[in-house]
């Protein structure tokens, strides 16, 4: 008598349990006749097999004989020569066959009974399988290739089906690359969430919409009765060195110039504020767009203790106040990085960009433009420089403008660019190699071909350029 298994033991036996012991046993042990607790095992697995097998005993039927398909004889010749119809009547019964009695006719249709394949020496020679077949499969076989060249005009045809009932010629096929110019980059970012590559195209047309909503007014000079265009280059000439000090994101500082002019737009400063109103912008945009930002005693720090903590904050609040808490401002580094895309992030030409639209923070006439045009003016005017090629449709449809909408943003940039140097912190802090020198290699560019694209006109207005430089 085997002794009793144990709780362990059984655990061990289990078939499904991939990390136990490899104490299974195989069908193969099974058929050299293992001892022991083989046999015990043996049998359900043979009552696994003889439940799914095929082998048993055959079942008649009076009208139709044996359907079994266990000793199927394909292609029996008859005595007068011809070969029998592969199908059910094709099939004889295992007891007939043994005890040779006389098998009945089977009733068969012939219009449900395929035509029988010609029988070849090939056919002819392979044995014969012993488990259960499917009993119409051969009209299935047919070469691979027989198939692909029999599904290929139904393709076509269906497509110029497609094209018949929508009122498209096919003769106009081969100009629609011509409607489709630009390449559509954001599927390749498809599989990454981050990008939200199936929003992109809805998220820059409300950017675009909202950038209407936040432009300051760009005649807010002369409601300020102390303060000049020349005062507010100044600023942010300073604001630019306070930026670059606490390594704060490039955002921060776009940002911080917008409240700047919103703020001047809403409300009457005097002299000796307008710095306290720089120092505050920039003190909330930190906050808005760091994620560490400075604390406000550095503010107080950097503006030489001209202002007390307590003044920031109290300025902070009164801004906000007057802003209606309201920081949706459509930042120009995204448009320039949706435009770098269709560049195929360029570095070179990005950090040039950056430099070009810093150039509408110090300059008061690129305040009536969108950020959006100024990004894009500011990627077509580092591509020229660079000489990276034209601006095809891909870069205009990205970018979200052509090149005779970027044209007067353009000029101005290039305008800026071949005056003497006005804003020192500005152009220092892209003459460093961290910056690629983008301030001098524009510079030495425009001095060299900006007859080509301004004319004089452009500098009688704007005089207080020249007086700043004496």
């Amino acid at each position: 008598m085997a002794p009793a298994r144990t709780l362990r033991s059984r655990a061990t036996m289990n078939e499904n349990d991939e990390n136990g012991p490899s104490t299974r046993l195989t069908r193969a042990k099974a058929a050299q006749g293992a001892d022991g607790p083989a046999d015990a095992i043996k049998k359900p697995i043979q009552q696994v097999t003889r439940a799914t097998s095929t082998t048993g005993p055959p079942r008649r039927r009076a009208a139709l004989g044996d359907v079994s398909n266990v000793n199927k004889t394909d292609g029996v010749e008859t005595k007068d020569g011809k070969k029998a119809i592969a199908g059910k009547a094709g099939l004889s019964s295992k007891t007939t066959t043994q005890s040779g009695a006389i098998q009945k006719p089977t009733r068969v249709s012939k219009t449900r009974v395929p035509p029988a394949k010609p029988r070849t020496e090939s056919n002819s020679k392979k044995p014969i399988s012993k488990r259960a077949q499917p009993p119409i499969k051969e009209p299935e076989e047919e070469p691979p290739l027989k198939r692909q060249i029999t599904q290929k005009p139904a393709v076509i045809t269906k497509v110029d089906t497609l094209s018949r009932d929508a009122g498209v010629d096919n003769k106009s096929k081969p100009d629609e690359p011509v409607e489709q110019e630009w390449d559509n980059l954001d599927e390749e970012d498809l599989d990454d969430p981050l990008m939200a590559a199936e929003y992109v195209v809805e998220i820059f047309e409300y950017l675009q919409q909202l950038e209407l909503s936040t432009l300051p007014n760009p005649q807010y000079i002369e409601h300020q009765p102390d303060l000049e265009w020349k005062m507010r280059g100044i600023l942010v000439d300073w604001l630019i060195e306070v930026h670059t000090r606490f390594r704060l994101l490039p955002e921060t500082l776009f940002l911080a110039v917008n409240i700047i002019d919103r703020f001047l737009s809403a409300e009457q400063v005097a002299l000796d504020r307008l710095q306290l109103v720089g120092v505050t912008a920039m003190f909330i945009a930190s906050k808005y767009e760091e994620v560490l930002s400075p604390h406000v005693a550095n503010f107080s720090h950097v503006a030489d203790e001209t202002f007390t903590d307590k003044e920031i904050l109290d300025a902070e609040r009164h801004v906000l106040a007057i802003l209606g808490y309201n920081m949706s401002f459509p930042n120009p580094m995204n448009f320039l990085r949706r435009i770098s895309k269709a560049d195929n992030y360029d570095i070179q030409t990005r950090t040039l960009g950056k430099y070009l639209m810093e150039i509408s923070l110090l300059d008061h006439r690129f305040m009536s433009y969108p950020q959006s045009q100024i990004a894009a003016a500011a990627m077509y005017l580092a591509r020229l420089i660079l000489e990276r090629g034209p601006w095809d449709a891909t870069l205009a449809h990205y970018a979200g403008y052509t090149e005779e909408e970027i044209d007067p943003v353009f000029r101005l940039m290039i305008d800026y660019l071949h005056r003497p140097v006005s804003h020192e912190a500005f152009f220092k802090k892209y003459a460093s190699k961290k910056f690629m020198k983008a301030s001098i290699l524009t510079r030495q560019w425009a001095k060299k071909y900006h007859h080509m694209y301004i004319d004089s006109s452009l500098a009688e207005p704007y005089t207080y350029l020249k007086d700043s430089e004496q």
